[in-house]
């Protein structure tokens, strides 16, 4: 069973940010320097699969709306939901702004969100190594 919980202790939030240097530091070789920025003005999410930590994802206001990001599954808990559950809690939780959402996606991930409605604006660019492409929803 999966759950996914808004992030309300520095305990929880170590853990997510395990999970983050797992997937982006550690897998993807993404700089870490870049990987801790915006901590304080984020709102952190933890995904469990019976009650076990797989994943994470956080949300922040900035100017040119809600960004979604940083969403993260350990490897061995892909494709099992757990990017979906995190993805539609965060939709959920930010549909009361009246800001347009967006998130800068990796390159192989944008068939994921095309199927949660969001949409690629402009070129791709690359950002901690990795080439994206910026979708709204």
């Amino acid at each position: 069973m999966i759950t996914i919980e808004q992030i309300k202790t520095g305990e929880v939030l170590a853990i997510a940010h395990c999970i983050r240097k797992e997937v982006f530091v550690i897998e993807q070789n993404c700089p870490e320097e870049i990987e801790w920025e915006f901590e304080e003005e984020s709102t952190h999410y933890i995904a469990k699969v019976n009650n076990v930590p797989v994943g994470t994802a956080r949300w922040r206001s900035t100017k040119n709306g809600i960004k979604l990001e940083r969403f993260a599954v350990v490897k061995n808990f892909r494709k099992q939901n757990v990017g979906e559950a995190l993805l539609l809690k965060i939709i959920e939780d930010t549909n009361q702004f009246e800001k347009k959402r967006y998130l800068h996606a990796q390159l192989s991930a944008k068939f994921f969100y095309l199927k949660y409605g969001l949409m690629p604006i402009g070129e791709c660019f690359w950002e901690g190594g990795i080439e994206h492409v910026k979708m709204e929803l």
